[in-house]
């Protein structure tokens, strides 16, 4: 088992993110595709077992020799962790514990680094809920396989469980990371959704910049355009799950909303006074 647990943005944290990268350098060099996948968690007991198999076997099925899954546990409670328990029972599946919550993008940059530190060059990361249609493992990793320095996003096809919210926040969120990456060469189609391969190398380094809640999905696919990284949107059926299917929202609509607005205006003034390297 990995422990892991969040830390100040700072020198700590870009010290760790370096270190890290020359741990992982040597099975990370060009030519090296050796992916792995990486599923935040938050109290979702009744799905996170069938997901986390689920993509272990959808890995294996795309032609992955070593499948391991990273489960990030981000400080769930008894039922949650009972599930995590049993699945530390199962081959290629490693779950990381955080001692309490911190959100999505904590819990996700806990499991890039430990990615990274055992030596993976990509990871695929799922949402926790069941939502992500995982036959399309495949297609995302073969675009990651063809463009290895690229960040493959899904581009959610949205079916009629969709949430109203969902739907306009893609929309505001696709205009403003285009006015953030307007001189870039990354089109992003779908900033939020958390289904995505992230080049590990390049993603280690901006990780511990980028917001530890909902913020972090749109704003490290902004910072990875930035780095020079391509962009590549697979097309992914997206499904949401009602209660009595297991189906659980951390969504908060007014703190979230505010959050990811703040994250959208920062981005935007960092890109026009030429600071993209600032926090």
């Amino acid at each position: 088992m990995v422990g892991a647990s969040s830390e100040p943005v700072g020198r700590d944290a870009l010290s760790r993110a370096e270190a890290l990268e020359r741990r992982g350098r040597a099975s990370t060099a060009p030519g090296t595709f050796r992916p792995c996948g990486v599923i935040p968690t938050y109290d979702n007991p009744r799905t996170i077992e069938c997901v986390a198999v689920a993509l272990r076997e959808a890995l294996r099925d795309a032609g992955v020799a070593d499948p391991r899954v990273f489960v990030v546990d981000d400080g769930g409670g008894e039922e949650a962790k009972a599930a995590l328990e049993r699945l530390r029972r199962e081959p290629d599946v490693e779950v990381v514990v955080r001692p309490r919550n911190g959100g999505k993008g904590a819990a996700v940059k806990d499991g890039l680094h430990a990615a990274y530190a055992a030596g993976y060059s990509h990871a695929l990361q799922v949402d926790a809920d069941g939502q992500h249609a995982l036959e399309d493992v495949g297609a995302l990793l073969a675009a990651a396989r063809e463009t290895p320095d690229a960040l493959v996003l899904g581009r959610p096809v949205f079916d009629a469980s969709a949430p109203t919210h969902r739907r306009v926040l893609r929309l505001v969120s696709v205009f403003w990371t285009s006015a953030a990456t307007v001189l870039d060469r990354g089109r992003i189609a779908d900033p939020m959704c958390g289904f995505r391969v992230y080049p590990l190398g390049p993603a280690v380094r901006v990780a511990d910049r980028c917001g530890d809640r909902m913020d972090f999905d749109p704003e490290i696919a902004v910072r990875l355009v930035w780095e020079g990284c391509p962009v590549r949107n697979v097309p992914t059926k997206v499904r949401y799950l009602g209660a009595d299917e297991g189906g659980v929202s951390h969504y908060r609509a007014v703190h979230d909303n505010v959050l990811v607005s703040l994250l959208y205006a920062r981005l935007v003034m960092l890109r026009m006074l030429g600071m993209r390297d600032q926090l």
